[in-house]
């Protein structure tokens, strides 16, 4: 049981759930949304400001919750940037596939994000590492709230 939280819980996200490398509000910003698990007390806001072509030019957050949900939060800003709606959306279906089964096939240029598989073998905190996207998809849309669905 504790090899496998261990596993959980790898270099990757203890550093990002601990020390996020993006966590900031823009200073000036297009969009934004906020994201809310009340089961767990996980809370993010997204920040989004855009290119002149619609592509996102800077994504910021911050959040306040376990290490899972800031690693998600900060790895995603990451992989976001310089994406295209459409595409982000697209992203976030492979990434739920991914937390949810644990295999993210034809996803090479997913790397970055890998080290988040692991919560598939812990169904309640699937929830932690999407919640970031959905508030990050509410931005998208020009909703301020997001749901911690899976």
């Amino acid at each position: 049981m504790f090899e496998d939280v261990r596993d959980l819980y790898n270099a990757a996200i203890l550093e990002r759930g601990r020390r996020p490398h993006h966590m900031s509000k823009l200073a000036a910003f297009d969009a934004t949304a906020k994201g809310d698990n009340p089961m767990c007390g996980d809370r993010v806001t997204v920040w989004l400001k855009y290119a002149p072509d619609g592509r996102i030019a800077e994504t910021g957050f911050d959040a306040r919750g376990c290490e899972i949900s800031k690693a998600s939060a900060d790895l995603m800003v990451e992989a976001v940037q310089g994406q295209a709606p459409a595409d982000t959306r697209a992203m976030f279906e492979r990434f739920r596939q991914m937390a949810q089964t644990g295999d993210c096939p034809a996803c090479a240029a997913f790397a970055p994000l890998a080290p988040l598989a692991a919560v598939h073998a812990y169904p309640s905190r699937i929830k932690c590492a999407t919640l970031p996207w959905h508030a990050l998809l509410a931005a998208l849309e020009g909703t301020t709230n997001a749901t911690s669905e899976s």
